[in-house]
């Protein structure tokens, strides 16, 4: 059948055509099937909805990533015929039922993903599989090689290369410039790429933004390491296992990152940029995805055995997680914080910490000895902050940024204490909802500063963290969230009394 091209200005998550009912009926598909399209050049399959009111019969509703991919005009006339179901929908039901997968049949299904020829639904279904029933090691080394085929692959002219990676789950996490800048300067090479955040108040790209381009592509990515030593970019930018991203917006509204796909969508990333040695961090606790040692243990068996069987070098670190690293949540607060200890600053101590210790663990395994104090002493002669300021400089940022030049949210709401005790817990979880409820991460000067820690006395009245917000509305809203779920904890020493019985005469 041919029918006339329709653009529609939308932005979709999967290719996606509108079909006139009548002409639906004519195809003999529903809702949801799937149809090919056909121009002189181009071959797309495509998800149906109907429609008889936006389009007339005999057009074909196009959005805009259809719509380019097909590289046609308004107008234009298209063949559209009817589509079978892939048959990686039938690899996807055999996960669901606790199927242990062929390695052709994962391939199948990434293929699909990154070609978009699953649904939303269906991908969905395959995410909710994995969650539910996981995947063997032999299962996730064949995804990640999968993933890697739907991408490129970049190679340096020299090496070794070098990378880390966090698996999340712990607010204000900052540290990837600091250690970058701290590798590059020892001489390593790390070409950092990182992700934006699903459901976390800001990741490090989100960050790294405020203050230069991430969307650096692959050969400008290899210039700039290989010219001075290391870069921070968003992977999105860089076709490197790019189904990961698709699958990365399907899991956002889902809340959920199957272990089998973290495993495997870190892996692939590191696969793809040639990684020869790489860290991962575990961060474990209360409110992490890794809620305790022995779980982050397990992580970290995986990890290195994936490492084996991917030919890559892997070293994990099992770190601190039962609340925020440092004292800033969200973008601008996490930038000025990050770029304050590249300037000397001691506090806050678990960010210089965290982040000369990971160095350290990076810098043996690149032949230096005592890898920590190296890095404290690269941090404190203030040549990582000359290394930072040259990565920035080559990403088009400025060259003579200070932490000062960082502009955070303009309206403010300071929470206080309402009795006096020790802080015996905050509740990570809590913070990101208070934090994205303020607009983090979209609104780069929202977030959250904590004034206070867990151990640490207050007194009633005392602030405890002050709100972020970049407009009064998203302020407004955030408080009212803080409000309710009261995401830090205060105590007395005295937990209750327990009266004795009447006593007798």
């Amino acid at each position: 059948m041919k029918l006339k091209v329709k653009y529609f200005d939308v932005d979709t998550l999967e290719n996606e055509v509108i079909l006139h009912e009548e002409d639906c009926v004519e195809l003999g598909v529903q809702e949801m099937d799937r149809v090919k399209i056909m121009t002189n050049t181009e071959t797309m399959v495509a998800i149906v909805e109907r429609s008889d009111s936006v389009l007339k019969r005999g057009e074909i509703g196009l959005m805009k990533d259809t719509f380019r991919g097909l590289k046609v005009k308004q107008g234009d006339e298209v063949v559209v015929s009817y589509a079978p179901k892939p048959e990686s929908v039938r690899h996807i039901r055999a996960k669901m039922d606790g199927k242990v997968l062929e390695k052709e049949a994962i391939n199948a299904i990434i293929q699909d993903i990154v070609e978009f020829r699953l649904s939303n639904i269906e991908v969905s279904a395959w995410l909710t599989a994995l969650y539910i029933n996981g995947m063997n090691l032999e299962e996730i080394a064949a995804m990640t090689n999968a993933m890697v085929k739907t991408g490129d692959v970049l190679s340096f002219d020299r090496g070794p290369v070098f990378d880390f990676h966090s698996v999340g789950g712990v607010p204000g996490n900052k540290i990837t410039p600091i250690v970058v800048s701290i590798i590059a300067e020892a001489g390593l090479l790390i070409p950092k790429t990182s992700s934006r955040a699903i459901s976390s108040a800001a990741g490090t790209s989100d960050f790294v933004e405020v203050f230069c381009d991430v969307d650096i592509d692959a050969l400008r990515l290899k210039e700039i390491t290989e010219t001075i030593g290391g870069a921070f970019t968003w992977g999105g930018s860089i076709n490197l296992a790019p189904v990961d991203d698709i699958v990365i917006k399907v899991e956002y509204p889902l809340s959920i990152n199957p272990r089998a796909q973290m495993l495997a969508s870190i892996m692939s990333k590191k696969k793809a940029i040639s990684a020869d040695f790489l860290l991962i961090d575990l961060p474990t606790g209360q409110g992490t995805k890794i809620s305790n040692v022995e779980e982050a243990r397990a992580y970290a068996r995986d990890f290195m055995t994936l490492g084996d069987m991917l030919g890559m070098h892997v070293e994990c670190a099992i770190t601190y997680g039962d609340q925020p690293v440092g004292s800033a949540i969200g973008p601008a607060l996490e930038a000025r914080e990050c770029i304050r200890i590249l300037e000397g600053s001691a506090h806050p101590s678990s960010v210089v910490e965290k982040a000369c210790e990971l160095a350290g663990m990076i810098l043996e395994m690149g032949g230096h000895n005592n890898g920590a104090r190296k890095a404290r002493e690269i941090l404190a002669s203030g040549a990582a902050l000359k290394k930072f300021r040259q990565i920035v400089a080559a990403q088009n940022g400025n060259p003579e940024l200070t932490s000062e030049d960082i502009k955070i949210g303009e309206f403010k709401f300071d929470f206080q204490a309402s009795r006096f005790g020790y802080v015996n817990g905050i509740r990570n979880k809590d913070l990101v909802v208070v934090a994205r409820a303020a607009g983090s991460p979209h609104d780069k000067g929202a977030g959250i500063l904590l004034h206070t820690k867990k151990g640490h006395r207050v007194e009633q009245g005392d602030t405890l963290f002050t709100i972020y917000a970049d407009n009064e509305a998203k302020l407004q809203r955030a408080v009212d969230t803080a409000k309710r779920l009261q995401p830090m904890t205060i105590e007395g020493m005295l937990i209750t009394k327990i009266p004795g019985g009447v006593p007798q005469l």
